[in-house]
This record gives C-alpha cells, sequence and structure tokens, in this order.
C-alpha cells in the first residue's frame, strides 16, 4: 500500500513520503497542503515518492510562489530534473533539495518550536526513518499569583524563563511560584520500510509516539528476512527497547485483509499498540497519556 504521512506540529505542516495517490487523499480528508512547506521522502521505492511529481506540478497549478523544502536520497534530484526535462517544464517556485546522507543520525531542520532529525534503516536500498520533535513551551505565568503579590511586569519574561529573580530591595520572586509547568516535549518517531535493527533504538529511544512498519507476521518471518521487512512481533520488539509510549503499526502486505493479526501479535509483547489505516488520525499528546 502507498505511504503517505501529513503531519501537523506547532504550526508546521510536514508531509512524509508521497506514494501514489497521496493529492487524491490529501483532498479527500479535506488538508489544504498548500500549507506544506516540507517534504521528506524516506526512501526511493514507488511505494513511497511516486506520488511526488503530481503533488508538486498541482502545487505549480495552483500558483505557488513560495520556496518548498524537499529531503530525500540524492537520486530523486535527478529523477525530477530528467522529468521536467522531457516535458520542457519547470515549476514556479524554489524546489530547495536536501539530500539525506551519511550511517549516523543528523538533524535537518529546527527552530524554536520544532526539531526534525534523521538515522538510518536497513532495507534493500538506502532508507532513513525521521523523528519530529515539539519541543517544550516556555512557562506560562500564574496570573492570579503575580497580581496577588504585585509582581512588577518587567518580571515577567525572566520567570517564564525560569528565572527567579530579586530586586533592588532583596525581595526574592521564585518562577515556580509564579508559573505553571509547560506542556512537556513531543516526539513522533517514523520508521518506514526496515528490517529487525536494534541499531535505531538510540535514535526514537522515550518517544512518545512510533510509527514502525509491520509488513508481516511473524509466520513469515523468513520472508520479513529476506525483503529486509519487519513482522508485527519485531515492531513490537522495537517499541518495547525503545521505551516508547504508543506503537503504529503499518506498510502491512496486501496478502492482509486488516490488521487484526499483526495487533494480536504485537501486544504479546508490547501492549499499547495500532495499526494505521487511511485517513486514520493519532494524537500524540492523547496517545503519551495512555503510557
Amino acid at each position: 500500500m502507498p505511504s503517505a504521512q501529513y503531519i501537523q506540529c506547532a504550526n508546521r505542516h510536514f508531509l512524509m513520503d508521497c506514494g501514489e495517490g497521496t493529492q487524491l487523499q490529501l483532498r479527500k480528508y479535506g488538508i489544504k497542503f498548500q500549507r506544506i512547506d516540507h517534504i521528506f521522502i524516506s526512501h526511493l521505492h514507488g511505494d513511497h515518492f511516486f506520488g511526488l511529481f503530481g503533488l508538486l506540478s498541482t502545487l505549480h497549478l495552483l500558483g505557488r510562489v513560495k520556496p518548498l523544502t524537499l529531503f530525500a536520497p540524492a537520486a530523486l534530484k535527478g529523477i525530477l530534473d530528467s522529468i521536467l526535462k522531457a516535458g520542457n517544464g519547470s515549476f514556479a517556485y524554489e524546489i530547495v533539495f536536501v539530500q539525506l546522507e551519511g550511517k549516523e543520525g543528523q538533524i535537518l531542520l529546527e527552530d524554536e518550536k520544532v526539531k526534525v532529525s534523521c538515522f538510518p534503516l536497513v532495507h534493500k536500498i538506502t532508507t532513513f526513518g525521521f523523528t519530529f520533535t515539539q519541543k517544550q513551551k516556555e512557562l506560562s505565568l500564574n496570573f492570579e499569583q503575580t497580581r496577588a503579590d504585585n509582581v512588577p511586569r518587567a518580571y515577567y519574561a525572566r520567570l517564564k524563563q525560569g528565572h527567579d529573580v530579586v530586586d533592588d530591595n532583596g525581595k526574592l520572586y521564585r518562577t515556580e511560584k509564579y508559573t505553571v509547568p509547560a506542556d512537556p516535549e513531543l516526539v513522533y518517531a517514523y520508521c518506514s520500510d526496515t528490517e529487525y535493527t536494534e541499531s535505531i533504538i538510540p535514535y526514537i529511544l522515550d518517544a512518545d509516539v512510533l510509527y514502525h512498519e509491520a509488513t508481516f507476521i511473524e509466520e513469515l518471518s523468513e520472508r520479513a528476512k529476506q525483503t529486509k521487512h519487519s513482522t508485527a512481533r519485531e515492531a513490537a520488539m522495537i517499541a518495547k527497547s525503545a521505551k516508547v509510549g504508543f506503537l503504529i503499526m503499518g506498510h502491512l502486505s496486501a496478502r492482509y485483509d486488516d490488521g487484526k493479526k499483526h495487533i494480536e501479535e504485537a501486544k504479546i509483547v508490547f501492549p499499547n499498540v495500532s495499526v494505521a489505516e487511511d485517513g486514520m488520525t493519532f494524537n500524540v499528546p492523547f496517545l503519551k497519556s495512555l503510557k
């Protein structure tokens, strides 16, 4: 089944993989894909990127002018360039191509609210996993307490940054008294096609939610090894070892009508588990609360 995930994080809009039909699904579920400024392609097997050129073309036809950043293995740039050249075409917006490479994890983008990193998986071709981190928010002021104690507004910023403040008369204002704990950091990890490998555990350790491929169930474990895919049990073992909060399995073989057997198999190892289906929405803070 073609893969694609739309990820909204701190008002940033990301597309993770772009299998055939992705733009049709985005329309079906009411997602405004002009908002997407960053696309990540895990690897160059068709079920993960065959929908990309169509989406890029549609963005052009819809009048996009702002740049779009594309993170992908190096060969994808040549593929896109060849298609454009064959049709003597071009896009009205800039595609900023960032080549994914290396055998170690690396940060791809980071600002004050979000960090996205990639790390190598183990598949037939060069493949990457990703983590999307929503950083811990700034402390919030307890306005009832600040008003009750007549805390000067000039001290608000320092208190929200987690610093105690002493005024000119030696009076101490403690941040813990005048602030409310911030929302915690949230981490979503995406592991597309990969064989079972414990090498990824350091990169996804303590993630709140892990998406991990589970192409087969254990009775086809030999087939999984041959094709460098994972079983539901193996995905659960990774989730358990990495101490994640919740496991979402996907990329199920078309031989299965549903994911019931995958869930049964995985739950023997790891209890908090589900199977991704078309149009399904997962709320990371909610799933985190189930840990």
